[in-house]
């Protein structure tokens, strides 16, 4: 196949788990291979807080995600065209994803107005300007960006909502999905990921999800979650939209990014995670390890001279002590980067430990000995337990 004909995403899958839902695969893009399941970390105006991309590299992170309404914003559409693009304004050479910004629905709801034509927003950068981002405009900011992946701007509401607002949303965020493929220039080169939404309610997440498949797309993600409702709530969700997916194409599932939840939803059969969670909990002076979160702030870590996780190569753990951090978490600015790089590495290093269990066909026990170390001392919340139940896995 010619290199002008070949698709600008291809995944194939490698393996699967002989008794949950887990598989591991490789997601082919244009500017790299991303081995799956992921966890993609957010860069939301094109910048890492506390991590340069120098560091990414380092830690072998291959996808990293941007917002696509705030760098509409700000640098803006003609500063990204005369760069080339986000990936050479940032100097990134690896895959990136772009959120369509229909996000900030929920999170500006009181900055914006949502009509059929699209979402007029009072910008939070000046005190009177208002931009209109219809599904048209996204995805000319996103062909802009060139992101390896653009998702669709979809119709969000909070997850807690009921009634004909969830239908309506829905609906309409398939009537989008058919506006941005109508005005995507770059098939060539970018794939656009519709969003399975449908709030709480089964029935709209299987009409949903049963429309988003009849379109030419490369891969999907369910949206609309982590958003306030319980977790007994949202795991159902995520298992039956995992269900509902194509199985020759990933599963993203977005705004997930606790270990715990990841573990869970890799065995529901999601194949890609985003979340800011890694590097804004940094900023607040603690650490990612596998029993959960140390806070470094507390006067314990004074004199505890051992590194953060001494099974951890990453360059934090290698060079500084619990007893050196904090000192200055959450006082220097250097205490939130340092602590930043060690976040995304355990992320990124539980994704290549879930894989290799995985193909080694050996994830369920992977899981129960995650689970036991995460919750030593706790009772495994409920929600995990009939989550894990629900894939063959008894905890």
């Amino acid at each position: 196949m010619s290199s002008k004909t070949k698709s600008p995403l291809r995944f194939k899958l490698l393996a699967k788990c002989s008794v949950t839902k887990a598989r591991v695969g490789v997601v082919s893009l244009p500017h790299s291979d991303v081995s799956t399941p992921v966890f993609m970390p957010v860069g939301t105006k094109g910048s890492m807080k506390g991590i340069l991309q120098q560091q990414l590299y380092a830690l072998d992170c291959r996808i990293m995600l941007s917002n696509t309404y705030h760098l509409g914003l700000k640098p803006g559409i003609e500063t990204l065209r005369k760069a080339g693009g986000l990936h050479k304004f940032m100097n990134w050479t690896r895959s990136l994803l772009t959120d369509s910004g229909g996000f900030q629905m929920v999170s500006l709801l009181k900055l914006a107005e949502i009509t059929e034509n699209g979402v007029k927003f009072q910008t939070p950068y000046t005190d009177d300007a208002e931009i209109t981002l219809t599904p048209e405009h996204s995805i000319e900011i996103q062909n802009a960006i060139g992101a390896d992946i653009a998702m669709q701007l979809d119709d969000v509401v909070k997850t807690t909502t009921r009634g004909p607002r969830v239908e309506e949303a829905m609906h309409r965020t398939v009537r989008w999905l058919d506006r941005c493929l109508g005005a995507h220039s770059r098939n060539a080169d970018q794939s656009i990921f519709p969003i399975v939404q449908g709030g709480l309610e089964p029935d709209l997440r299987r009409a949903c999800a049963d429309l988003l498949t009849q379109r030419p797309c490369r891969g999907f993600a369910v949206g609309g979650l982590s958003g306030g409702e319980s977790k007994d709530e949202f795991w159902p969700v995520v298992r039956l939209c995992a269900q509902l997916l194509p199985e020759d194409k990933p599963r993203y599932l977005m705004g997930v990014g606790f270990a715990a939840d990841l573990v869970v939803c890799v065995a529901l059969g999601i194949d890609m995670f985003d979340c800011v969670f890694p590097t804004r909990t940094a900023r607040f002076g603690c650490a990612l390890v596998r029993s959960g979160q140390l806070n470094l702030k507390q006067k314990i870590f004074a004199k505890d001279h051992r590194p953060i996780d001494e099974q951890c190569s990453c360059s934090t753990c290698r060079s500084y002590t619990r007893s050196y951090l904090h000192h200055i978490v959450t006082v220097e600015p250097a205490g939130a980067s340092i602590l930043s790089v060690h976040n995304v590495a355990f992320q990124l290093r539980l994704m290549s430990d879930i894989r290799e269990a995985i193909q080694q066909d050996k994830f369920p026990d992977f899981v129960k000995d995650f689970m036991k170390e995460h919750f030593e001392g706790r009772e495994v919340p409920q929600w995990i337990i009939d989550a894990l139940r629900s894939v063959d896995v008894e905890l």
